[in-house]
């Protein structure tokens, strides 16, 4: 079951009253900084602190007059304040508040996902560790290649979520930095050192530079690792999907005893939760778009990636945090059906392993290209006969005279394609 307390832990840093409070918190350390450089009395500091509050309902009908969320913000805020309201905002912009705000929110929001991340390759690795000599058939082009095991299938997932999991952090740490700039980012009413000390103050980097936003590039591979997260899970989906696939049939999402599959048909088992996990990566993904577009301001700055970003940073945390939730609930809960691995690899009479057999004959003298022919017509027609391409080695005079049959059965030994499984799983 997906842990809804952790999804609603992420809901609520997008909540209205959440942004205002984040909004608060903003321009009550940038007071405190104001007072660590004694332009605020310490007794006038403590007394904001205490008495700063705000009312949504009150926003609400201020911003229906004024039409601007930030002033509504603040005006309702100082009407809490008294005399002491002069010293809110002051020297600021707009931008200041929000982008510094909304630093602190990708911050908390990235801590679920990167929690979520660790989650999703633990239960990996301990899959991967599980069926680590799990025999299953690679496949290239959708087509049979050659044997591997489960455990390995598996292990290339946790390196693809580990890396996902790098690259994430970086784009999270490089996220989290606040301006208190002034407009244009010229600071011509606020001190530099209000910036570093606010920043610091909220735990955040301060911007090196700002146009009196901060540039969108930064919020834009933010973005693109939310999608590159997605993406992953989808891949991996994906591959779960078409392993549920009833000709193949060697693993399954869990099904519930009073789950149906079908309103028409009682029979179907369908991976839903696999294919809403694709679904959903698209929308991550084309949110990623909207904020590469994001990139692109007038001069210093406008606002028209404002009311985007106002959709798709809630939309997009939100649902990595259920993307990878789900996912990971789907692994956790993964049907494994191991005979039927064993089974697909000896479809054929075994024509999987026709390299080996290539191999072996030309290790007897005959050229790779003669060898080729000769193994691709006894495994061609095990394929186009439904037959067995090991009993057609067998009655082929061309390889019985340089093999015996000990020879070619050595050639079906599954664990010569294993050696290297521990050599493997040792990177790991």
């Amino acid at each position: 079951m997906i842990n809804r307390y952790c999804l609603d832990k992420m809901k609520q840093i997008w909540e209205m009253q959440s942004k205002f409070e984040y909004y608060l918190k903003v321009e009550l350390a940038v007071c405190e900084a104001y007072a660590q450089m004694g332009e605020i009395p310490l007794d006038a500091l403590n007394q904001i602190k205490s008495d700063a509050k705000f009312d949504l309902k009150r926003i609400d009908e201020i911003e229906a007059e004024v039409h601007h969320d930030v002033i509504a913000f603040l005006t309702c805020v100082n009407e809490s304040l008294g005399e002491n309201a002069k010293y809110m905002h002051k020297g600021l912009t707009s931008s200041d508040v929000i982008d510094t705000a909304y630093a602190l929110q990708i911050k908390d929001a990235s801590q679920i996902i990167s929690d979520d991340l660790v989650k999703v390759i633990v239960t990996l690795k301990a899959m991967a560790k599980k069926y680590k000599d799990t025999v299953c058939i690679g496949r290239s082009h959708g087509i049979h290649a050659e044997v591997t095991t489960f455990g390995i299938k598996l292990l290339n997932w946790v390196d693809s979520f580990e890396r996902a999991y790098k690259n994430f952090l970086i784009a999270a740490e490089d996220i989290a930095m606040g301006q208190i700039s002034g407009p244009v980012g010229t600071y011509s009413n606020v001190p530099m050192e209000v910036e570093t000390l606010t920043c610091e103050n909220l735990g955040l980097k301060s911007a090196r530079i700002s146009t009196q936003v901060i540039s969108r590039d930064v919020y834009a591979r933010y973005m693109n690792e939310l999608a590159m997260i997605a993406t992953v899970v989808e891949q991996f989906a994906t591959e779960i999907r078409n392993l549920q696939r009833t000709e193949i049939f060697e693993v399954q999402e869990g099904f519930s005893s009073h789950q149906k599959g079908s309103s028409a048909m009682p029979h179907k088992r369908n991976p839903v939760l696999c294919e809403n996990l694709c679904g959903l990566a698209r929308v991550v993904r084309g949110n990623a778009t909207t904020e590469m577009q994001n990139v692109v301001l007038w001069h210093e700055r406008d606002i028209s990636h404002s009311s985007a970003e106002r959709i798709i940073f809630p939309d997009s945390t939100i649902l990595v945090d259920f993307i990878l939730n789900r996912f990971n609930s789907v692994l956790e809960n993964l049907v494994v059906y191991e005979k039927n691995m064993e089974r697909n690899t000896k479809l054929y009479g075994g024509v999987v392993f026709s390299q080996k057999v290539m191999l072996k004959l030309t290790e007897k003298g005959l050229s790779r290209e003669d060898a080729y022919e000769i193994v691709q017509k006894n495994a061609l027609k095990a394929i186009d006969e439904n037959g067995d391409f090991e009993q057609n080695l067998l009655i082929d005079e061309r390889v019985t005279s340089k093999l015996t049959p000990a020879e070619i059965a050595e050639c079906f030994d599954v664990s010569a394609y294993l050696k290297n499984v521990d050599a493997i799983f040792a990177k790991f």
